[in-house]
């Protein structure tokens, strides 16, 4: 599952379903004991949770990468690998 960005703790993954039924573009989120799943368009949390700070941070670095992520998903979804993302700084 490969990671495409990792900031304050919080490590950002994506996971490839290639054959399989696509659900909607999403990303998952880990950070210490929790997990997390957000959705990408619109950025909103569907699974899991978060503290919320974490949650904050993840949310609005998904904001400024929305594009980013489209593409990533859209990658590894036709099996190729996706591209880092730069962390919120």
């Amino acid at each position: 599952m490969p990671e495409i960005a990792r900031f304050y703790g919080i490590v950002i993954r994506m996971y490839p379903e290639p054959g399989a039924p696509h659900h909607r573009p999403h990303f998952h989120v880990y950070y210490q004991n929790y997990a997390a799943v957000f959705s990408i368009e619109p950025v909103e949390l569907i699974g899991g949770s978060l503290p919320r700070r974490q949650q904050r941070l993840v949310e609005a670095w998904a904001e400024i990468h929305q594009g980013e992520l489209l593409e990533n998903w859209k990658r590894l979804q036709s099996g190729r690998l996706p591209y880092k993302i730069a962390p919120l700084r």
